[in-house]
């Protein structure tokens, strides 16, 4: 007979009359009881079924305890939980409620656990793209990735849209050890990498891992003209304009869009040339904010071709602005025309807000762990940044299907997670059924019902 131990009970300072005491007695418990919310999510688009097909597995299906299925969605669901390591899963692979999550209750082995732990989670991740080998079984495609991505985009809007507007932007990612591929980057002053994004709304389109010893711009060419293509096969007559700043004003970009129907607004770098033709409006901003003792701005549009890399002349609108006794002259350049943008509101009301893009990628980076990239392979980083960018995804499935109608409906990712996923329940397992019994004193019961009850009716 197996001896039952008692939990020791540990004693803390008391409140009025009443000792606080604690022991770990309570039996199967769980932190992350909102991860519900995510399995009903997935079930609402299909994510993590899909996502699976994208991987190739070559190993002995008879002889292996954990699925590629149960992999991704142990990744996936993990990041969207705050599980950024893999080392977290040795202590997750036991858990009732994340079985019950990834759907996977019991193993079928005696020695093994429901789910996987870090090893084999590291040889998911260390897969070989597009081919297995002798020592890889498990490899990865990445096209079929990467249209993953826009298909659920497509999928989340019923009808197609008149208009959609598509944000670039280059950012850092800080490398602290020798991945392959790392260089000194000057801006960011630091070694790291220089993924593109693609976001349309809130929506994650692409996210590309790239060396920092290129160009901002290089490769978004090719990455549009995948991304442009598997859109107008779906909404062959959808408007698109891109938006992004002055690193993607190159000639390459501009003119690929001008010869395929897409419209643009980009930033421009100033210089002189720029600046002389904004002399007059910049004159004119610094006297009106002189008498009226407030920042003035003044906007004036020319025509403008570089002496050599551009081709053409195109339509650029320039901002003279005075702030606290100093000008601030800044440019955009676009193909979109007068008649359908005036400056002021081409620069402060279509421009300015690619500014929500960076909270995006704050957003996937910081809080959802895109940034993660300290594999020592270039193509193992890739598919780690795909993986935390599912999980933006998912995430953004779950706010934009579940919270819509609560005041959730754009919290971020951190704020979603604390509030909805971060929920303390007893767990009893019985033979017909899983039950959660979560907090009776949970402040945010009425957006979680609701969240259940609305993620149900999409998933029908």
């Amino acid at each position: 007979m197996q001896t039952q131990c008692n939990a020791e009970q540990l004693q803390f300072s008391c409140v009025g009359r009443r000792r606080v005491v604690a022991a770990f007695d309570g039996g199967q418990v769980t932190s992350d009881a909102g991860a519900l919310l995510l399995m009903r999510t997935d079930r609402a688009i299909g994510l993590i079924d899909r996502l699976a097909r994208c991987f190739i597995d070559q190993r002995s299906q008879t002889d292996i305890e954990h699925s590629v299925r149960t992999l991704v969605a142990q990744r996936v669901l993990g990041i969207a939980a705050g599980y950024e390591d893999l080392n977290d899963h040795d202590a997750l692979r036991a858990d009732p409620l994340w079985a019950a999550v990834i759907g996977k209750l019991e193993a079928k082995r005696a020695q093994c656990a429901p789910l996987a732990g870090k090893s084999t989670l590291n040889r998911l991740e260390l897969s070989v793209a597009e081919r297995t080998t002798r020592y890889h079984k498990i490899g990865h495609q990445p096209e079929a990735l990467e249209r993953l991505f826009v298909d659920l985009f497509l999928e989340a809007h019923p009808k197609a849209p008149r208009q959609i507007v598509l944000d670039l932007d280059a950012t850092d990612d800080p490398l602290h050890g020798t991945q392959e591929g790392r260089f000194f980057h000057g801006y960011y002053d630091a070694y790291c990498y220089l993924p593109l994004y693609v976001f349309c709304g809130r929506h994650l389109l692409v996210a590309k891992l790239r060396r920092s010893d290129i160009d901002a711009s290089s490769g978004a060419r090719e990455e549009l003209e995948r991304l442009i293509a598997q859109i107008r096969a779906r909404w062959p007559r959808v408007r698109i304009i891109l938006r992004a700043d002055s690193g993607f004003a190159r000639e390459e970009l501009m003119l690929w869009c001008e010869q395929n129907a897409v419209d643009y607004v980009f930033g421009l770098a100033r210089n002189e040339r720029l600046e002389r033709r904004l002399s007059a409006a910049l004159r004119e901003a610094e006297e009106k904010a002189a008498r009226t003792g407030r920042p003035a701005r003044v906007f004036r549009e020319f025509r403008y071709a570089t002496l050599k890399s551009w081709s053409r002349r195109r339509r650029v609108v320039g901002k003279a602005e005075h702030i606290a006794d100093k000008a601030n002259p800044r440019f955009i350049v676009t193909s979109l025309s007068r008649e359908q943008w005036q400056p002021k509101p081409l620069y402060e009301q279509l421009y300015c807000a690619r500014g929500e893009m960076e909270n995006r990628i704050k957003e996937a980076q910081l809080e959802l762990f895109a940034d993660r990239t300290s594999s020592h392979t270039f193509r193992a980083n890739q598919l780690r940044l795909w993986l935390a960018s599912f999980a933006y995804v998912l995430i953004e499935a779950l706010r934009r299907l579940g919270l819509r109608a609560t005041t959730f409906t754009v919290a971020t990712a951190g704020s979603i997670r604390l509030k909805l996923l971060k929920i303390g329940a007893v767990v009893s397992l019985s033979v017909r059924r899983v039950k959660l019994a979560m907090s009776s004193a949970h402040p945010h019961q009425r957006e979680f019902i609701a969240a259940f009850h609305a993620l149900g009716a999409a998933a029908r």
